[in-house]
């Protein structure tokens, strides 16, 4: 497979990256992560949006633009032979000193990996609740960065089963987010998913659930929720930007409808129908803010 490093579109073994640069030494440095459909990125104005915000916070002095990213992915899917993939957009702080830098990072280093997209199981995740607790984040917010050892911790504790996602509760008991996901439930109609104060990331997906569920007039409530809420669901899914929504089947001893859950299935369907069709986000909250009818 091929990778973009700065200008350059390589093979993989062969990208280099200096070991002065701060994303390396300091772990400073953030990331996206989404898959294409058909050659499309999808929802890439959302990854570039809060990768350019987390840049500004790290205070690494680059801001990328949609038509940049556009033509490296383009130039990765001809030479990796793709239409479908897994992309990951990478940003570290460049070359500094030993030290910790205050100046802004003028320099910095992006990459662009590619692969194809993983073989998914059954299209249901059975999930563990984790002893690992969630960490807090170290800023005002949730960054996606190089600081991952946390979700590494999780990931051990449950083993390298692709069908199983364990659950983050952070310190005061409170559910947070899955590994590499965000977890939604339903109950009585309604639709609960964590607030971000619990510490969890906005993720890009949830954020278009969210929207979706705000064009089907479901109902929804952020807030926070114990272990004790969660059990009593009706049914629960989890999302990322790669596996999409995903039904539980079981936590614990405790089982849910998988597939077979309503909401689930409605969001899956206009999930799909919006990738197929290239709509974003903020296109689906202006449907929202004029009252515009699609079903």
């Amino acid at each position: 497979m091929y990778v973009y490093i700065n200008g350059e579109i390589v093979r993989k073994e062969e990208a280099r990256i200096s070991p002065f640069d701060h994303g390396y030494m300091y772990g400073l440095g953030a990331f996206e992560t989404f898959r294409t459909y058909n050659g499309h990125p999808f929802l890439l104005d959302d990854h570039l949006e809060r990768l350019n915000d987390s840049l500004k916070d790290m205070n690494i002095g680059l801001t990328l633009h949609r038509h940049e990213v556009m033509a490296i992915v383009d130039q990765l899917l001809k030479v990796n032979q793709l239409k479908d993939a897994y992309v990951r957009l990478n940003v570290s702080a460049g070359i500094g000193d030993i030290g910790l830098q205050t100046d802004p990072y003028t320099a910095p280093t992006v990459i662009v990996y590619m692969k194809p997209l993983p073989l998914l199981s059954s299209g249901e995740k059975v999930c563990t609740i984790l002893k690992t607790k969630r960490n807090s984040p170290e800023g005002e917010k949730r960054l996606k960065s190089h600081h991952y050892l946390n979700n590494i911790l999780g990931k051990r504790e449950i083993g390298s089963d692709p069908r199983i996602e364990g659950i983050f509760l952070n310190e005061k008991g409170v559910i947070v987010e899955g590994i590499v996901s965000n977890i939604f439930w339903v109950k009585n109609g309604i639709v609960y998913t964590p607030a971000l104060e619990t510490g969890a990331l906005n993720g890009i997906t949830r954020q278009f659930v969210l929207a979706i569920l705000s064009v089907l007039q479901v109902r929804y409530e952020e807030g926070l929720y114990s272990l004790d809420e969660l059990e009593k669901a009706e049914e629960v899914f989890l999302t990322n930007s790669i596996q999409e929504i995903v039904p539980v089947s079981q936590i614990h001893d405790r089982l849910y409808p998988g597939q077979r859950g309503l909401v689930t299935q409605l969001l899956q369907k206009h999930y799909q129908r919006f990738t197929s069709s290239l709509w974003t986000r903020h296109e689906l909250e202006l449907i929202e803010r004029t009252d515009i009818t699609l079903w």
